[in-house]
């Protein structure tokens, strides 16, 4: 018996070889010939001719749609989700031949030869996500995948923590029919005034691309270059278009800060713990620049974007200057935050409800907005905010320093159970927000907690995919083996493919590791000195401390993760892996 196998999945592009391999295996066992069509990115496409549709008794499709459905007019056609496919593509070939029916092509698709031909729409996107690592381009991928599957032409730019990739030119956005900003920061949007524009999340955009693209044909709406920073869709949720959003744009702008200060500050350990006292040494050069510096700026850039992503470009300057306010009057991170929210909330205010004469509403962006803007901000902090929240602060710095070895345990436990619960979401960079904002008052535990156990799903879902072999197939331990790496650079999206596929067993066992390597850090007193980096961060001397009690942390709680879902993972319970 001759068949046609056509895959694409619209939401992890590994999926569709994942399907394609394990559905030819399944024919191969029955004795049929099999032409396999991929429509993925992992392999070029290689189209079924017109001999093999003209001798195929069957073609059976594991996708949303049939591609180029009018090369099959009249074969035996079966269609069903590639979901269907993965768990048993025994019963799934054995349906195909039973339940196949002669098939006759849509009249809306019958000419349809090209991705951007009658019926598809032209998309471009943007996605961009706090760290700028890894749902960045999973995003990307996902949404680049789920448009082709659907007949549209699209393309996206990614703006990660290496800057804008992919760069859409003006001559694409002019053309595209639609913009889809799939970020959980703020990104410049005057580029896109006059188009219709849908806003959604990375997670959403990774998790439902198809619903995505759905969803921004049918909802998306204009804006124009003076409300676009502002223009929001009412069906969105709280943690895509309000303070959710706006902190981590603020945490965005700050991570680089933070981590090249760290990372100066480790340095000037290299010398010795207190060798930067030592005036015009090199330690005491690297202390300066990296603590004296970079982590003086932390809070102000932390405020103005936060207050940049409220108001657009006239929330800067007094955000800014009411984080350094913050700073001076010794309200840490959590002045810094509420400094943003004031600043941007204020500015905003005076944006839409100050009103000029047209002679110097030129005026108002420069000088009013600023002038305004700042003195409320910088009243309400020296007069009203910043003192209470100094002693709250200071409370809580010194409650962390005094820590008994319970305490510390518990909160080694919870900041790692919130680092593995939802790998990169709105729990994980909550936690992981504690611990940068921490890294300003000269607290360094939470935050080597925090990295050990965001490390700790991805490599364990490594380790499980090597140590039971047997239950995963070859793409999948390939998976798993990218996992591992991006692990030890603590980047624990690595995991999500696992745990999209399977959350009942992944999730509690990586929080299972999670949790006891928080714990053990936390008991062992490791300090990081960089919120980033992962394992190489060891390299640098005195960046961690103690080294080998630290690792040993990582060990265990990863351990834990892969051995655990290497006995509870069912064998036939295959993964969709991303490439």
């Amino acid at each position: 018996m001759n068949i046609i196998l056509i895959t694409a999945c619209p939401s992890g592009m590994a999926t569709t070889f994942l399907a394609a391999r394990r559905l030819e295996q399944a024919a191969q066992r029955l004795g049929w010939k099999v032409h396999v069509e991929m429509h993925g990115e992992l392999a070029p496409v290689e189209a079924a001719n017109a001999e093999q549709i003209a001798h195929a008794d069957l073609i059976v499709v594991a996708a949303e749609h049939v591609p180029a459905s009018e090369r099959f007019e009249g074969k035996r056609l079966y269609q069903a989700p590639i979901a269907q496919a993965l768990p048993d593509p025994d019963a799934f070939l054995t349906t195909a031949k039973r339940e196949a029916p002669l098939y006759s092509a849509p009249a809306a698709t019958s000419q349809t030869k090209a991705p951007a031909a009658a019926g598809g729409q032209t998309i471009v996107a943007v996605t961009a996500c706090p760290t700028g690592v890894a749902h960045t381009f999973m995003a990307a991928e996902a949404l680049a995948e789920a448009g082709n599957a659907m007949g549209h032409s699209i393309r996206v730019e990614t703006q990660g923590s290496v800057g804008a990739q992919d760069k859409l030119t003006e001559d694409e956005i002019a053309a595209a029919d639609v913009v889809i900003l799939a970020c959980d920061i703020e990104v410049d949007p005057t580029r896109f005034s006059g188009k219709r524009v849908y806003r959604t999340s990375t997670g959403t955009a990774l998790k439902k691309s198809q619903a995505t693209i759905e969803n921004a044909l049918a909802q998306a709406s204009v804006e124009s270059a003076g409300t676009a920073n502002t223009a929001s869709n009412e069906s969105k949720s709280l943690k895509e278009k309000g303070v959710y959003k706006h902190l981590l744009t603020g945490v965005s702008f700050m991570l680089p800060m933070v981590v090249a200060g760290g990372l100066l500050i480790a340095l000037s350990f290299m010398f010795g713990i207190e060798a930067f006292e030592q005036k015009g040494t090199l330690a005491a050069a690297l202390m300066q620049i990296g603590g004296g510096t970079a982590f003086a700026l932390m809070i102000p850039v932390l405020a103005g974007y936060i207050a940049y992503s409220i108001a657009d470009r006239p929330g800067i300057a007094p955000g800014m200057i009411g984080g350094m306010l913050a700073a001076d009057i010794g309200s840490g991170f959590i002045g810094g935050i509420l400094a943003g929210f004031l600043a941007g909330y204020v500015a905003l205010a005076v944006t839409r409800h100050v009103k000029l004469p047209s002679s110097i509403e030129s005026l108002k962006p420069i000088l009013i907005i600023p002038l305004i803007a700042s003195l409320v901000t910088g009243l309400v902090m020296i007069y009203i905010v910043g003192e209470p929240v100094a002693a709250l602060l200071n409370a809580l710095t010194n409650f962390l320093a005094s820590m008994d070895s319970t305490n510390a345990v518990l909160l080694g436990i919870l900041l790692g159970t919130m680092m593995c619960f939802d790998l990169g979401g709105p729990v994980n960079k909550a936690a992981y927000t504690f611990g940068v904002g921490l890294l300003a008052s000269g607290t360094y535990g939470p935050m080597a907690a925090i990295m050990a156990a965001g490390m700790v799903p991805a490599i364990g879902m490594g380790i499980a995919s090597f140590v039971a072999r047997n239950k995963f197939s070859e793409p999948e331990r390939e998976a798993g083996k990218a996992s591992f790496v991006l692990g030890l650079c603590f980047i624990s999206e690595g995991a999500i493919p696992f745990a999209a596929k399977d959350p009942l067993r992944v999730i509690p066992a990586c929080i299972a590791g999670g949790a006891v390597t928080g714990a053990l850090s936390m008991l062992v007193g490791a300090q990081l000195m960089a919120p980033h980096g992962g394992i190489f961060v060891l390299l640098i001397p005195n960046a961690i401390t103690p080294p080998l009690l630290y690792l040993g942390a990582i060990v265990a709680g990863s351990l834990i993760t892969g051995l655990s879902y290497a006995f509870i993972k069912r064998g036939a319970a295959q993964v969709a892996v991303a490439s």
